[in-house]
């Protein structure tokens, strides 16, 4: 393969996170649909988005945004 694969805007439009459906991100060099909210990595094979929580990884701390954010204050 030569570079990273490219994903269909439209199809990234209406994917959402198959545990919480929640909206998802494109990695374009991990080749992976980033969900923030469950903090897992859905991967991309052969130009097809996994869409398995099974088939997912876990996001470390330093990829997650939500988890370096402060927590609300009331």
């Amino acid at each position: 393969m030569d570079g990273p694969a490219e994903i269909d805007p439209k199809l990234l439009e209406i994917l959402v996170c198959p545990l919480t459906k929640a909206p998802l991100r494109y990695d374009r060099e991990a080749r992976e649909l980033i969900s923030d909210e469950a903090g897992l990595a859905y991967p991309i094979r052969d130009g097809i988005p996994i869409m398995l929580v099974d088939e997912a990884r876990p996001l470390r701390d330093d990829e997650n945004p939500a988890k370096s954010l402060p927590p609300p204050q009331s």
